[in-house]
């Protein structure tokens, strides 16, 4: 195995705890879970709803990828983390399906939690494979 490399992707959401945007290795892109925070980490611009967060999480999970030089097409397997599960688990599900092709969907699992970062509801993190 090779020496991992830490990723900071310049012009992604600063981290709101100590931890690298991506850690990869052989080829493997770990992704940090991303919120819906914009570059400068403030809990207050955080968008209203599960709508508007999923949009401005998956915005950042590109933003971070792009930044290591991989896209969404490169996405095996997924994680989202939701506050209020049953209220917002649909809602999720139709914002994010629209940025995979239907027959290219990553592995997944969705998980309710009782808390998140800044009060977020959506929480998505993600690994990569390089092509």
């Amino acid at each position: 195995m090779s020496v991992p490399i830490y990723h900071m992707v310049s012009g992604a959401p600063q981290p709101v705890a100590p931890y690298s945007h991506v850690v990869e290795a052989d080829g493997w892109l770990f992704v940090t879970g991303q919120l819906a925070t914009h570059v400068e980490y403030d809990p207050a611009k955080i968008p209203e709803g599960a709508e508007a967060q999923t949009h401005q999480v998956m915005q950042n999970l590109r933003t971070v990828l792009q930044g290591v030089g991989a896209g969404f097409e490169n996405v095996v397997s997924v994680r989202v983390f939701l506050t209020h599960f049953t209220e917002d688990y649909d809602t999720m599900n139709r914002v994010y399906a629209g940025y995979f092709p239907e027959d290219r969907r990553p592995a997944r699992t969705c998980i309710g939690v009782t808390a998140l970062a800044g009060g977020g509801r959506v929480e998505i993190a993600l690994i990569a494979r390089r092509s």
